[in-house]
């Protein structure tokens, strides 16, 4: 028997050639292996291609996000040493480990009109006394209230002004009775403001008054009807009038709060009895309506009547 792996010869033993039917069948098996093998590797290493490329593909999409990430950020951290730890180490093009940082949720913008400034509160008004204007208050009463008496003592409104000092300067000191319902520094501003007004008794330049509250030329005071009664004595005020004399001017806590029939503005009455009773002090006498229709004379006892004449609260009404 001849082996399958020798040629075959004849019984003579005298060598033959080889018989190719079945040379070719063999290399043609031995062949096929390779041919599979080579398809194989091509198709591994094509599948391996693939994958590399997209790989790369998002690892460079990552490296440019944080580039540009890198950019926006604010703050001087470029300058600061280079970072340390895993994210250091990590080689360059590779996917970034997903981080377990909690993620930070963009604040919303609020509209236009909520990012305006809130509307301001008005201040509100300060609140009157009852039964008082504004022009009271400015004659520093804080209440109506008029009682026939008060404490029966005098105190100086503290304080001092050179006024405007142009020719003969007289000084004037400001005294209310304790207990009666008045701002006292208000009362004493009204009170030089009348005095000093450019219609007042220094028009012609020739006086002016200095508020004091020391020694005076002149004193000016608001007490009650009782006081007042007391301080003009021989006088009869029956506790309704002002007087002057004396060296002082006081004036009658209850017609400085409801004036007189014969002046529908108070605030002009009160200029007009300041005016008339330091008048008085100044040596002017009183007298009488020089006609109808005409301004009452200051020194007119207006108090009582003003017809036929118009009411007038000033030396010089027609100055200034």
């Amino acid at each position: 028997m001849t082996s399958a792996g020798s040629h075959a010869s004849d019984a003579s033993g005298t060598p033959q050639p080889p018989d190719r039917r079945h040379i070719r069948p063999r290399a043609r098996r031995s062949l096929l292996p390779l041919v599979v093998t080579a398809v194989a590797v091509g198709l591994v290493a094509g599948g391996v291609t693939a994958r590399s490329a997209r790989t790369e593909e998002p690892a460079a999409a990552s490296s440019e996000t944080s580039r540009s990430a890198a950019a926006a950020a604010p703050g001087p951290a470029a300058s600061g040493p280079p970072a340390s730890g895993p994210a250091a180490s990590q080689p360059a093009g590779a996917v970034p480990a997903a981080s377990s940082a909690p993620s930070v949720r963009a604040t919303p913008v609020p509209a236009l009109a909520d990012r305006r400034a809130p509307k301001q509160t008005p201040t509100p008004k300060p609140t009157l006394p009852p039964g008082l204007t504004q022009a009271d208050v400015d004659a520093g009463l804080r209440g109506e209230t008029v009682h026939d008496s008060a404490s029966g003592r005098l105190v100086v409104v503290p304080g001092s002004d050179p006024g405007p000092g142009v020719g003969s300067v007289r000084r004037v000191r400001v005294e209310v009775e304790k207990g009666l319902p008045v701002d006292r520094a208000r009362f004493a501003a009204f009170v030089m403001a009348t005095l000093n007004d450019p219609r007042g008794w220094g028009a012609d330049g020739s006086l002016s008054f200095a508020r004091t509250d020391g020694p005076a030329d002149i004193r000016v005071v608001l007490a009650s009807p009782d006081m007042v009664d007391q301080m003009c004595a021989p006088l009869r005020t029956r506790g309704e009038v002002s007087c002057g004399r004396g060296g002082h001017a006081t004036l009658n806590f209850r017609r400085w709060v409801r004036a007189t029939d014969e002046f529908d503005d108070h605030t002009v009455y009160r200029h007009y009895v300041v005016n008339h009773e330091v008048g008085h002090l100044l040596g002017h006498p009183h007298q009488g309506c020089p006609g109808a229709g005409k301004l009452a004379p200051v020194m007119q006892q207006q108090s009582y009547q003003v017809a036929p004449c118009v009411p007038n609260a000033w030396p010089h009404p027609h100055a200034g």
